[in-house]
């Protein structure tokens, strides 16, 4: 039961957090910086959860299993806040669903995961549905002369869909993201085996501020004072991003103390549904009949590898 509350939590505050980044973006705010405070927000709580509890017990060998977690968590979520501000939501939420397939691969290699052939299938119906995201769309294309665009097919093959699909700056950001995403679920995995999740995840976050803090003296430099000022004027963006990015990963950590790692992540894919209704609401993201289709097939797999792991 509890394991179910902790996967509808994480399903909703990702692609919640997620319209707060691009929202941010929107505003100028700078990938990196947007990162930053978060991680700082979440440290400065998690040191006060520290030091009311008096101790929490951290293994040796799980810091430096945490610290390189950390490490893969602040790389990828500035790749992912760069994707946002390049492509759509709704597009970038589906794609997630790759990430199962990752992590299943890693899963196996490097903890002894095993997936049963059910598994694979619903993983393989998840990826299936990334047809209905990339597929046919209408021509789109801005600009150009008016002749050339009438010689253009209304629609275009699926196969130069996909070809366009992939070389998209934004699409190859989010794809960067996800395999250092995934590396990290397994990074993480390891480590609430050998401590607990709350140990975990105070780790992921106080670990994750001073790189953070590295990336930005190293990217921002003279532009960090202005985006503190960029800051001053969207505050509760800030606290509620901080806010939904926190019951995102103590939701994921509190899953994976319960669940294979490929397999939360496919049930995770649910959020893609939620991911295309907030880019159509909040930006007016087109497209969202044959993003709901595909992210119904992805859903319809997460569903097939739940019933597979509660049997």
């Amino acid at each position: 039961m509890l394991t179910t509350l902790f996967i509808v939590l994480r399903i909703f505050a990702n692609p919640i957090s997620n319209v707060s980044q691009k929202q941010l973006t929107q505003r100028s705010a700078h990938p990196v910086f947007i990162i930053t405070v978060v991680f700082g927000a979440l440290a400065g709580v998690c040191a006060m959860l520290w030091a009311a509890l008096g101790t929490i017990v951290v293994p040796p060998g799980v810091w430096t299993t945490m610290l390189i977690a950390a490490l893969l968590a602040v790389a990828s979520n500035v790749l992912l806040v760069y994707a946002l501000r390049e492509a759509d939501l709704s597009l970038l939420g589906p794609i997630n669903a790759y990430k199962s397939v990752v992590s299943l691969v890693l899963g196996v290699f490097l903890i002894g995961e095993r997936p049963t052939m059910v598994g694979v299938v619903g993983v393989l119906l998840i990826v299936a549905g990334s047809y209905f995201v990339v597929g046919p769309q209408k021509n789109t294309q801005q600009g150009g002369s008016r002749t050339a665009d009438r010689d253009k097919p209304a629609t275009q093959p699926a196969a130069n869909a996909f070809v366009r699909f992939f070389s998209e700056r934004g699409i190859q950001l989010r794809f960067a993201a996800l395999f250092l995403s995934a590396a990290e679920a397994i990074v993480l995995k390891r480590a609430i085996v050998a401590s607990s999740p709350l140990a975990v995840f105070v780790l992921w976050s106080v670990l994750g501020l001073p790189i953070a803090l590295t990336a930005a003296a190293a990217i921002l430099r003279g532009e960090f004072i202005a985006q503190v000022h960029l800051l001053r004027r969207s505050p509760g963006t800030y606290v509620f991003l901080a806010l939904t990015t926190g019951i995102m990963q103590l939701a994921t950590v509190l899953t994976f103390r319960d669940l294979q790692v490929g397999y939360s992540l496919a049930l995770f894919q649910l959020s893609a549904i939620v991911s295309v209704v907030l880019g159509r609401r909040y930006f007016g993201e087109a497209h969202l009949r044959e993003r709901l289709v595909g992210s119904a097939f992805m859903a319809a797999g997460a569903a097939v590898i739940a019933v597979q792991e509660h049997k």
